[in-house]
């Protein structure tokens, strides 16, 4: 008995001796008091670079616009002749700072970093970050299904879902259920805009429907006791950035990273296959590619080649069960979007899209527990 204590006593010291020794090689980077009018990102974007690289010549900037994405604005600032040194410089949405916790998010990627898994990040701003530009290409709707490609993906998120940070502020409680209820809370019972407010009750579920869809996911996907993992938990496909000299994918953009469960992430990923700005489920992949997607999964995880067919099938279960979670976080994340953003995207028909798919299966996936009440 006297020997177990000792065990369990040596092995707490370790574990706080691991931590103090993890913070101390994280250094905080620095803040600029600089907010960057989204309007004018290149602008902006300059002002942090002239602090961020004050040898750089002023007058030799280029910068480079990589995606108007539906949260956050990305521009790249380099000179003339070195745009292997460029400087990735991210402006957060309007009014995301209600729903996404930057803290975490900051905390998240220095974590990352220290273990390989992503960029450095060179400092924040009033309203955004600065990182390391990685070279690469964000995958698309027909990269994503070339098994060289899924194969590292697989591969990554089964190494990111082994990564055991310790972290004081980090709980190992699945992030899912609070997210999705404060996004469920944030909805606007009726919207500024009256088009937006017409459209709204004609194709989407009235609020209250989507609080009973809520605690019923709560009360089904828990009994399939998924792993809770250290999860990304939005990988849709331009967080994915493919080095094809290298043979790597890098995991970018860490807003919702979080413990999870290892299904939702899987799944979360799988329903991106589709693409975003023109959404098309035949894409959604088939069984057999997401079986062998699972089996590589599984190998890298398990940190053994030797899969069962039955170990491949359980998780398959698992993940096509939690998609509709997905579904339903994402549909509840683009009503309170369409209110909040000023960014030029159809959230409001976004949302309908990911609610009518999750509605679509959600009877076929619980018909036995819904026939029973």
């Amino acid at each position: 008995m006297l020997r177990e204590t000792n065990v369990k006593v040596l092995k707490h010291l370790a574990r706080c001796l691991y931590l103090m020794e993890t913070m101390a090689k994280i250094h905080k980077e620095p803040h600029f008091d600089i907010t960057v009018d989204e309007n004018h990102v290149n602008e902006g974007a300059a002002e942090i670079i002239k602090i961020l690289r004050p040898t750089w010549p002023i007058d030799e900037y280029r910068f480079k616009l990589f995606t108007n994405g539906i949260s956050n604005k990305l521009v790249g600032v380099w000179y003339d002749g070195h745009y292997d040194e460029m400087v990735m410089v991210r402006v957060y949405g309007q009014k995301t700072n209600l729903f996404i916790d930057r803290k975490a998010e900051t905390r998240n990627i220095r974590l990352l970093h220290e273990v390989g898994f992503t960029h450095c990040l060179y400092a924040t701003f009033n309203n955004g970050i600065a990182y390391q530009f990685l070279p690469g290409d964000i995958l698309t709707v027909d990269t994503v299904r070339i098994r060289s490609v899924y194969g590292l993906v697989a591969k990554r998120m089964a190494q990111m879902h082994k990564f055991n940070p310790i972290h004081p502020k980090i709980s190992r409680d699945p992030f899912i259920w609070d997210k999705t209820k404060k996004f469920l809370d944030m909805i606007p019972k009726s919207f500024c805009d009256a088009e937006k407010q017409a459209k709204f009750q004609n194709i989407i579920q009235s609020r209250s429907e989507l609080e009973k869809e809520y605690i019923l996911l709560k009360k089904e996907l828990p009994k399939l006791n998924s792993a809770v993992v250290f999860a990304h938990n939005d990988l849709l496909l331009g967080n994915l950035l493919h080095n094809k000299n290298e043979q790597t994918i890098t995991f970018i953009d860490y807003e919702y990273t979080a413990y999870n469960y290892q299904a939702y992430d899987i799944a979360n990923h799988f329903a991106e296959f589709v693409g975003l700005d023109n959404v098309d489920y035949s894409l959604y992949p088939e069984e057999s590619l997401q079986r062998d997607w699972l089996k590589i999964y599984l190998q890298e995880y398990n940190c053994s080649l030797n899969v069962s067919e039955d170990d491949i099938t359980d998780l398959y279960m698992k993940v096509n069960q939690f998609v509709l979670l997905a579904h339903f976080f994402w549909g509840c994340w683009s009503l309170v979007q369409s209110e909040k953003s000023t960014i030029d995207f159809d959230f409001l028909e976004y949302a309908a899209i990911r609610l009518n798919e999750y509605f679509k299966h959600k009877y076929q996936t619980f018909a036995s527990d819904l026939d029973g009440n």
